[in-house]
């Protein structure tokens, strides 16, 4: 027998007794040993495998491992390949489900969430805590607001429209004060002590303080000032526990809390804070007014990433400060972009892969939510699991985010009133500079960029040979043929000649 007819025959003789083609997972080799990672160990028939003439004998480890010996193994090696991508051409393909999909994605958020426990990461998520919990305010106080501006550019209502500006107003004028009551609750002190120390910052009071040669105003320092006074606050009232005798706790821990803390928050954290968030508030709007399109690109393709490292928590307090300086905050309407494309490479993947109707199903169900702007069902459902399609996603997101970036630069604001809604669900919140009117058609002609860049990129650039063939299949068992057999009747006739016939697509 010739030396190929050999090593084939050896490798021919090996990959039945090791599962079949679709059992094996990944096939290497070192000096002496064919190395193969399985599937299913259980499908392996060990004492079949040591009878092969050429096997000298297996080791189980982290690969399965079959001795062949030297210069024999790196022979018989590429015929085992052959052979395994042979079978897999020759086997059906194997179906991949919705559930599977999600499985996979829920892996990878677990795995993502795990490496997100950084102390800087996990600081960011103290950060978060604080403010999430005034998203429902910050939203149902947006939408009042922007249907007070309608009323108000309409001329309707005038009676009504002061006490709608009262409610929409309200929470912001006092949410430095919900900020230190979160803060000190997130960083272990009496959240009440918090809260106590951030409303000195709003305080009317403050305007007859000098600090730093200039006069005080009430808010300066904003939230960014609230968190800070908050903080020490707790770190005050902590040192106080820790060497004030308890007979006198009750009295003195707070009223040191409140006064030493108070103290630099006057002549310190206000004017510090203040000079930060007016920072804030410059950088933001240079951003847009000269990078526009090319910062709007970069902020809308990037974010997703960005949430999937948990470094968009960063944000929550730039965006809180910007809506307490300017009204709206500027980013969210192009950050929104994001699930703008997640919904069009969705659309993409439901077209690119009409077989596998458990993947379009979980498309179906999910859609109506990533309009919404909810996007984890999309993400971590479709398009992260299978690689590519995420990409091409983030990509329509950057079309989408410099199409809104770009008018910016033209003079055209576009912002939000509050925080926490994204994609359609965002829209009863937008605002800017040039009316209702022309702020909504931007932020639509965003979305509609979004979504066609999304479905476009994912289209034809989305998928690999090897992941169409690998994903485009159907997860429903073909009906089995009918029974063969003699008929007489025209029913009969016509099963018959049915079953005669291959199924659509073999």
């Amino acid at each position: 027998m010739a030396t190929e007819d050999k090593n084939r025959a050896t490798a021919a003789a090996i990959l039945p007794l090791v599962g079949g083609a679709a059992n094996v997972d990944s096939i290497a080799h070192c000096m002496t040993r064919l190395r193969l990672g399985l599937h299913d160990r259980s499908l392996v028939d060990d004492e079949a495998l040591k009878a092969v003439p050429a096997v000298m004998g297996v080791v189980e480890d982290d690969t399965y491992q079959i001795v062949l010996g030297p210069g024999t193994v790196a022979r018989v090696t590429p015929e085992f390949e052959q052979l395994v991508e042979e079978g897999r051409a020759a086997e059906p393909a194997p179906v991949h489900t919705a559930e599977e999909l999600a499985d996979k994605g829920a892996a990878i958020k677990a795995q993502r969430k795990a490496k997100n426990s950084t102390p800087f990461k996990l600081f960011l998520r103290r950060i978060a805590n604080i403010f999430v919990p005034l998203i429902p305010a910050l939203i149902g106080c947006g939408i009042i607001a922007g249907l007070n501006g309608l009323l108000v550019n309409l001329g309707r209502l005038t009676s009504v429209t002061p006490a709608l500006a009262a409610m929409a107003s309200g929470f912001m004028a006092l949410i430095a004060v919900f900020v230190g009551h979160n803060t000190a609750k997130e960083f272990g002190g009496t959240p009440i002590l918090g809260g106590a120390v951030a409303a000195i910052i709003v305080f009317p009071g403050v305007a007859n303080i000098d600090a730093f040669g200039q006069t005080l105003s009430p808010g300066q320092g904003g939230v960014l000032g609230a968190l800070g006074a908050a903080v020490l606050a707790v770190y005050v009232e902590k040192w106080c526990r820790r060497w004030v005798p308890e007979a006198l706790d009750v009295l003195v821990t707070p009223t040191l809390t409140v006064l030493i803390s108070g103290l630099v928050t006057i002549f310190g954290l206000m004017y510090v804070a203040g000079e930060v968030s007016s920072a804030i508030g410059t950088f933001a709007d240079w951003l847009l007014s000269t990078g526009g399109a090319g910062a709007g690109f970069l902020l809308g393709g990037f974010f997703l990433p960005l949430v999937m490292l948990g470094l968009h928590q960063a944000l929550i307090p730039i965006h809180t400060t910007l809506i307490e300086q300017q009204g709206f905050t500027v980013l969210l309407p192009i950050l929104a972009m994001a699930g703008a494309g997640q919904v069009g490479a969705a659309a993409a993947v439901y077209l690119r892969l009409p077989r596998n109707e458990s993947i379009r199903r979980t498309i179906r169900s999910a859609m109506p939510a990533g309009l919404l702007g909810v996007g984890e069902p999309l993400i971590y459902g479709v398009s992260l699991p299978l690689g590519r399609p995420f990409v091409t996603a983030c990509v329509g997101g950057a079309f989408g985010g410099g199409f809104v970036g770009l008018f910016n630069q033209l003079g055209d604001s576009v912002g939000s009133t509050a925080i926490g809604p994204s994609g359609w669900a965002l829209f009863p919140l937008l605002d800017g500079n040039h009316g209702l009117g022309s702020t909504i058609a931007i932020y639509a002609g965003g979305l509609l960029v979004g979504y066609v860049a999304g479905f476009a990129a994912t289209y034809f650039f989305g998928f690999s040979k090897a992941l169409l063939t690998e994903f485009d299949v159907s997860p429903e068992p073909a009906p089995s043929p009918a029974p063969a057999g003699p008929s007489t009747g025209p029913a009969a006739a016509a099963s018959g000649d049915t079953s005669a016939k291959e199924p659509a697509g073999v």
